[in-house]
């Protein structure tokens, strides 16, 4: 479960958020309509089939959007991260959701009312122009995304799957292990496979010296060849 409070924005919220395009008239008038939720790991924060309860963004942890297939394998649509928008689709375009939320890790989600979103936040030009901006480009890897997992061979989708993590929630200290930490059965279902191929796949990466794994550690040994398997595919 989570529980739920309203609190103002801080600045480093700001730094990473579409928020900071906001005048300070705005960004105060916000505050009244904003509640910070704490998301316990693998709580959801919605559901396929429920009403969007708001315009919904990341401010920290790591959540995963994810659709229920034919058996119930779950298929990962997206990732977010701090900053990321969790809920907006179905909020625009007036629909039920058509995916679930989990949170991968201890989360903070921060929840705009429906009302304030529509009839105030998108009055402001620059704010709109750079969600318009962000939907345009989450559009476009989505496009990609389906090419990718519909078309390469699973080694391929899965180089592709852990590339995509580095860069999404960037690396440790060492510079080479990434900072996501995943299931083999989320990678799998981030890469269009079953967890057993995942599982093999991983194996034959870490022969192969291309990654190390260390429990749900993965450190990347050489990026130029996971590149090259990615293209391939």
């Amino acid at each position: 479960m989570f529980s739920t409070e309203t609190s103002h924005i801080s600045p480093q919220e700001l730094k990473k958020s579409i928020f900071i395009y906001l005048t300070e008239e705005e960004k105060v008038e916000l505050e009244d309509h904003l509640t910070r939720t704490y998301i316990k790991k693998n709580d959801f924060i919605f559901k396929e089939g429920d009403k969007p309860m708001g315009f919904i963004t990341l401010e920290d942890g790591k959540v995963k959007i994810f659709k229920e297939g034919v058996g119930g394998r779950e298929q990962i649509i997206r990732m977010v991260k701090p900053g990321g928008f969790v809920s907006y689709r179905a909020l625009i375009a007036g629909e039920v959701h058509i995916a679930s939320a989990v949170a991968l890790e201890d989360s903070t989600i921060c929840v705009i009312e429906s009302e304030h979103f529509f009839n105030k936040l998108l009055k402001n030009n620059s704010l709109s122009s750079r969600l318009l901006t962000k939907l345009a480009k989450e559009l476009g890897f989505s496009n990609a995304r389906t090419v990718t997992l519909t078309q390469k061979h699973i080694r391929g989708r899965l180089a592709e799957s852990i590339i995509l993590l580095k860069y999404k929630y960037g690396v440790e200290p060492d510079g080479s292990t990434i900072k996501a930490y995943l299931s083999r059965e989320d990678l799998a279902n981030l890469s269009n496979m079953t967890t057993s191929n995942a599982i093999r796949t991983l194996s034959s990466f870490v022969g192969e010296k291309v990654i190390a794994i260390d429990g749900r550690k993965v450190r990347i040994l050489d990026h130029q060849k996971l590149e090259r398997i990615s293209k391939l595919g």
